[in-house]
């Protein structure tokens, strides 16, 4: 599941990569007005404030205004930061993340490097190389919500019951966006960001977390915990409401026997689900299904449904949101949760 709360994500994690390079206590500004590396050498001239698809390498600062910013320790290390961060292929952006560690092992501007190129991966709709340079991104800077939801998702959707690490998957996940929950006060925002765009940001990132954790416990046949958790999904992006987040509550609270809740959660589904998605189709079986069985036609309900069966994620800020698989799901059954 891919979807606006993610592409606010990636948009957070571009302008962590890019956000501005500015004087802190030990760094003088320079005669001409330009901020200063600690070598006291001048940075390039500021530029406006960055988006989602500016390609401005210039790396962050120490602290400015009670952001956590980043900082260069030289100018050779900043030259070296902004070759790197310019580049748009995933793989060679990896290979100059790995060669710039190398180099600068104790660098703060390592984890900017592999969260982008992390992201340019989900681009190309690669998870698994995702997985692996979010984990770099994890290990430079263990605080970084960004990259730990995004791995998080990323492990929970490629997991299946027949992986020989399905559970260390699943803790990792788990572990993962849990962490993001906790360090979600941590983010690495430019200070001239909107108050509005960082508070979107935020929500996005905690529906993204504990919809993880929730697909964590269907995964591990606990429905009563993944419904705690979807709620709370569901609370975190109320102002923007999420069609599959919806559904999988649904399919959680059908697993609970919970069945006025769990058709309520499938009328959301389907009020916020777009036209023709796969989503939509999903709500209107599992609304129908409901329906029948609250009027006393429908059949008896089984204790569990089939495990969940995670589809590849989408290309991340290129495409439209991910949408649960086609599949029709038997009359019998709830609908698997979607992906």
């Amino acid at each position: 599941m891919r979807s606006n709360f993610a592409l606010l994500a990636l948009l957070l994690a571009a302008m962590m990569a890019v956000a501005q390079m500015r004087p802190t206590q030990d760094q003088a500004p320079h005669p001409n007005g330009q901020p200063q590396t600690q070598s006291g050498a001048p940075n390039p001239s500021p530029n406006s404030p960055p988006s989602a698809s500016s390609t401005n390498p210039q790396a962050p600062s120490s602290t400015a205004g009670g952001h956590k910013l980043l900082q260069a320790k030289s100018q050779d290390e900043m030259k070296a930061y902004q070759d790197a961060i310019a580049k748009t292929d995933p793989t060679q952006l990896e290979a100059a993340g790995d060669a710039f560690a190398a180099k600068y092992p104790s660098s703060e501007l390592k984890a900017p490097l592999f969260v982008r190129a992390m992201n340019l991966y989900g681009q190309a709709n690669n998870s698994e190389k995702l997985i692996e340079l979010g984990r770099k991104a994890i290990a430079a800077d263990p605080t970084n919500p960004v990259s730990l939801v995004q791995v998080g998702a990323a492990l929970v959707e490629g997991t299946r019951d027949t992986d020989m690490d399905r559970d260390q998957r699943l803790a990792e996940a788990a572990k993962d966006s849990q962490g993001a929950i906790d360090n979600i006060g941590q983010m690495m925002v430019p200070p001239d960001a909107p108050a509005e765009r960082i508070a979107a940001v935020k929500a996005s990132i905690l529906t993204m977390a504990y919809d993880t954790l929730g697909m964590v416990d269907l995964n591990k046949k606990d429905p009563a915990g993944a419904e705690q958790e979807f709620l709370k999904a569901v609370d975190a992006s109320k102002t923007q409401p999420e069609a599959v987040v919806l559904l999988r509550l649904s399919v959680a609270q059908d697993q609970l026997k919970h069945y006025a809740e769990a058709l309520e959660s499938a009328n959301k589904a389907l009020q916020y689900a777009p036209e023709g998605s796969a989503a939509q189709n999903l709500a209107k079986q599992q609304q129908a299904r409901l329906q029948k069985l609250m009027a006393g036609s429908g059949p008896a309900i089984p204790s569990s449904i089939a495990p969940v069966t995670p589809a590849p994620n989408a290309p991340a800020a290129q495409t439209p949101a991910q949408t649960p698989p086609a599949q029709t799901p038997p009359a019998q059954t709830p609908p698997n949760p979607p992906h």
